[in-house]
């Protein structure tokens, strides 16, 4: 399974990371590979608690689509 990670820097230091195919599956920490190894793990508990047609339900519904603009 593929999955996204968007890592946002915030001006109050830190990193902000989340799953975009998974609605709320979002974590932090105060270096890039910290926010990395904080959103696995959320990502690994989120899986646990959603069944399989509920992902593919939420996997269906998120098309991420790299573009310029």
């Amino acid at each position: 399974m593929k999955l996204h990670v968007v890592l946002e820097k915030q001006d109050e230091g830190g990193y902000t990371a989340y799953i975009p195919e998974l609605p709320g599956c979002i974590s932090q920490g105060d270096t890039r590979d910290g926010a990395l190894r904080n959103i696995k793990e959320a990502r690994e508990l989120y899986l646990e608690e959603i069944t399989k047609v509920e992902l593919k339900h939420l996997l269906s519904n998120v098309q991420i689509i790299p573009a310029v603009i």
